[in-house]
C-alpha cells in the first residue's frame, strides 16, 4: 500500500463510507466494510478517525460541502433577481437528480443519528451546516444583486434549509419531476418576495 498523507487517506475512507452506505445502509456499515471498500486496513482507519461517529461526521461533511461548492460556485447574476434565485436552486437540484443516493444518504444519517445515543450531535449539527450554507449561500445572491433583505438574513436561510429539505425528500419519495420543478419556481417565488417585499 502507497503511503500517503493522513489527510487525502481521510478522504479515501470518507468517500468509501458514503459508497458503503448508500450501498448497504447506515447501521450495517461497518469499519471493517468501509476499510475493504478502501482498500486499506483496519490500522489505517484507527489512525485517520478515533470512530465510528467521527467518520460519519466526516461524512456528512463532505456530501453537504460537495453540493454547497457546487450551488455557490454556480451563482451569477442573472437578469433578475428571481432568475437568480432560482438557477442557484437549479444547481442544487441538478445535484440532486443527478445523486440521489446520496441525498437520500443524508436523511439516513439524521435517522441513525437521532435513534443511536451519543450520536444525536451528528443531526443537530448536520442541521446546523444546511442552516449555515444557505446563510452563505442568501448572502452570496443578495450581495451579487445589490439588495437587503426585509427579513433577516438568517430567517432567510432557515426558510431556504427546511424548504430545500422538504422538496428533496418528496421528490426521493414520489419521483415526480415535473412536481418537483413546480415547487421549485413556487420556492423562488417566495424566497424573491421574503427578500424584496
Amino acid at each position: 500500500m502507497a503511503r500517503m498523507p493522513s489527510a487525502e487517506r481521510r478522504r479515501q475512507l470518507v468517500e468509501a463510507a458514503v459508497r458503503v452506505m448508500a450501498r448497504d445502509g447506515v447501521a450495517r456499515t461497518t469499519t471493517r466494510s468501509v476499510c475493504a471498500e478502501a482498500g486499506v486496513s483496519l490500522s489505517v482507519f484507527h489512525y485517520c478517525f478515533d470512530s465510528k461517529q467521527a467518520l460519519l461526521e466526516a461524512a456528512i461533511e463532505s456530501i453537504t460541502g460537495s453540493y454547497v461548492a457546487r450551488v455557490m460556485s454556480a451563482v451569477e447574476p442573472r437578469a433578475t433577481l428571481r432568475e437568480t434565485v432560482r438557477a442557484a436552486l437549479g444547481t442544487y437540484w441538478d445535484h440532486v437528480t443527478d445523486r440521489p443516493a446520496e441525498h437520500m444518504l443524508t436523511y439516513e444519517l439524521t435517522q441513525y443519528a437521532l435513534r443511536e445515543e451519543g450520536f444525536e450531535h451528528l443531526a443537530r449539527a448536520q442541521y446546523e451546516q444546511y442552516v449555515a450554507s444557505a446563510t452563505a449561500l442568501v448572502e452570496q445572491v443578495c450581495a451579487l444583486r445589490g439588495v437587503t433583505p426585509r427579513v433577516p438574513v438568517q430567517l432567510l436561510a432557515r426558510v431556504l434549509a427546511a424548504a430545500v429539505d422538504g422538496l428533496t425528500l418528496q421528490y426521493l419519495v414520489l419521483g415526480d419531476e415535473r412536481a418537483a420543478a413546480d415547487l421549485l419556481d413556487v420556492t423562488a417565488d417566495q424566497l424573491v418576495a421574503l427578500i424584496e417585499g
